[in-house]
């Protein structure tokens, strides 16, 4: 379980690349859809040349086929997990500080154990007063310097983030209930996926229609020479690293309340958002409440390890 947790922050620790580097490309006027759709397009021709490379054409074959075999899942799965997700994400970083964002993305917590139930899961109240207790804490660590910034841009971001914190982790356990034999999922070749990063590759060519229908739908401009690097250096980071770090957790994850674990370590992200925008944007230190915040946020997190070694 301990093994599990450590995955997990190291994972919320590049995951919050995310929000500080699309914040910055809002600001230097970089179209949110770009800082989209470029990262899984970098994610599928890194990954896809990594595994070529790394484990030959025969297995790189076999993925493929996989994909061939099971195209309308992926496809679901991937629109839904990463191309809904980031793009709601995405939208909000132009109307919202990244801290704002990183806050409001806690929600994931919550939504996990909701759709963890609607896959038949069930949890003690102690796994729901944890979460709680993280949640607040993530909260008031952001919220403590609401007084900085408008108000009103907690209204303009958190809908489509609320959205993105459901569909994110409903595309990864679709993928998990599929791999263990969900009788009303297609069947999948289990023994690729306990790769994360062929389930990381999967499941970004399976978002890539979602990201050709969205150009249509949207008034974008060609990227700037900034934007691209820096949608490189979050696919790298963040779509690369953090989520194969996350996805390998919860792979190895072999019961609900370790799934929910899990899910929840990655509160830790507005921890190193706010680190980071503090090192790199200038933000303010945290104020009184904002340490009472990161100090329940690590309880929390310390509480889910002790129930499990329960």
């Amino acid at each position: 379980m301990t093994r599990l947790m450590i995955l997990g922050l190291a994972a919320g620790m590049f995951f919050s690349a995310t929000f500080i580097l699309n914040r910055a490309m809002s600001l230097e006027g970089g179209h949110w859809y770009w800082s989209a759709a470029l990262r899984y397009l970098y994610m599928v021709a890194v990954l896809g040349a990594g595994i070529f490379i790394l484990k030959g054409r025969d297995y790189f074959g076999r993925v493929c086929a996989e994909f061939r075999r099971n195209w309308k899942f992926w496809i679901m799965s991937g629109g839904l997990g990463f191309g809904g997700f980031y793009s709601l994400i995405c939208f909000a970083a132009d109307h919202s500080p990244g801290w704002v964002v990183a806050t409001t993305w806690q929600m994931t917590i919550i939504a996990s154990l909701f759709v963890l139930m609607l896959f038949g899961r069930r949890f003690s109240r102690k796994i729901w007063a944890y979460s709680a207790i993280v949640f607040t804490g993530v909260l008031l660590v952001n919220l403590s310097q609401v007084e900085t910034h408008n108000p009103r841009s907690l209204l303009l971001a958190a809908p489509p983030v609320l959205g993105a914190a459901f569909l994110y982790p409903l595309g990864n356990q679709l993928v998990w209930e599929a791999k263990h034999g969900q009788k009303w999922l297609p069947r999948v070749d289990s023994d690729l996926l306990n790769n994360a990063f062929v389930k990381v590759f999967l499941l970004s060519v399976g978002s890539l229609p979602f990201w050709l229908l969205l150009y249509f739908c949207t008034d974008a401009t060609l990227p700037s020479r900034d934007q691209i690097i820096n949608v490189a250096l979050v696919a790298l980071f963040s779509g690369v690293i953090a989520t194969s770090l996350f996805l390998s957790a919860r792979n190895h994850a072999d019961s609900a309340s370790k799934l929910a674990a899990v899910d929840a370590t990655q509160a830790s992200e507005v921890i190193f958002a706010l680190a980071g925008e503090i090192l790199f944007l200038q933000a303010s230190l945290p104020n009184p409440a904002g340490w009472l915040g990161l100090l329940l946020a690590c309880s929390g997190l310390i509480a889910f390890v002790r129930h499990e070694h329960d």
